[in-house]
């Protein structure tokens, strides 16, 4: 008797660790499914809004800029006497002249033409000259050897070093910022150093409500890679990504 009691506690033991154990089975799976799910969306979300950024920058670069030209054209083809409707022409001319390089900036953070153009480095070349000229910051850029990055990694690369630079304007208070981009042993290397004042990462990362940091995280996820970011208040910022040429 005592002998079946101690069976059937077995019995009945081991039937509720296979059932503890396929519940805990199961929900590992499930969340690895939704992970992998929410992943697939971002990353779907992020290719429709590369592709649209795309279509808009074609848009304002292709037909709206010509069609202000054509206009300031007409413009300069009335004949005036009056010397303050002359004055009005002469206003409309150069309101126009703002408003095309206006498409021409928007056209440009939208999509550089130097990204599809010339590729990666080039663009980041522009981009850091551009900013340069219009910020205190000190940006040095360097890279060495043949990098050889595919055209859908170069556009998240560009996504992400452009958003650590415009982090640093915007919050680090930083007068340096070098970023250095090389290929080595199989894998894309990114690292950027910035001399401001530092932040508690792991706070960032728990209580922000921007999308810079989200950014960051998501387009190396998609690349496949990871990120590492290095700061404390005080103590500047290293953001270190490593990216799989594969």
């Amino acid at each position: 008797m005592d002998d079946k009691i101690f069976y059937i506690t077995i019995f009945i033991s081991v039937l509720i660790a296979v059932i503890i154990l396929f519940f805990v089975v199961s929900i590992v799976l499930y969340h690895r499914r939704y992970i992998q799910l929410q992943r697939e969306r971002i990353t779907a979300e992020i290719t429709i809004l590369e592709n649209e950024r795309k279509r808009i920058a074609a848009d304002l670069h292709d037909s709206m800029g010509p069609l202000l030209s054509t206009i300031k054209l007409n413009i300069h083809s009335i004949v005036v006497a009056d010397e303050r409707d002359q004055q009005v022409i002469a206003k409309s001319s150069g309101y126009i002249d703002e408003v095309i390089r206006g498409l021409r900036q928007i056209s440009h953070n939208l999509l550089p033409a130097t990204l599809e153009r010339k590729g990666l480095t080039e663009a980041l070349h522009e981009f850091i000259r551009q900013l340069s000229d219009k910020q205190p910051l000190e940006i040095k850029f360097h890279t060495s050897g043949q990098i050889n990055i595919p055209p859908e990694k170069e556009i998240h690369i560009f996504r992400i070093i452009q958003e650590i630079t415009h982090n640093t304007l915007k919050h680090a208070k930083a007068t340096q910022l070098q970023i250095a981009l090389t290929r080595e042993q199989g894998f894309y290397l990114v690292l950027v150093r910035e001399n401001g004042i530092g932040f508690d990462v792991k706070k960032a990362r728990t209580e922000s409500s921007g999308l810079g940091m989200k950014s960051l995280a998501i387009r190396t996820d998609i690349l496949g890679g990871s990120l590492s970011i290095d700061s404390a208040p005080g103590q500047g910022t290293n953001y270190f990504v490593k990216i799989p040429v594969g």
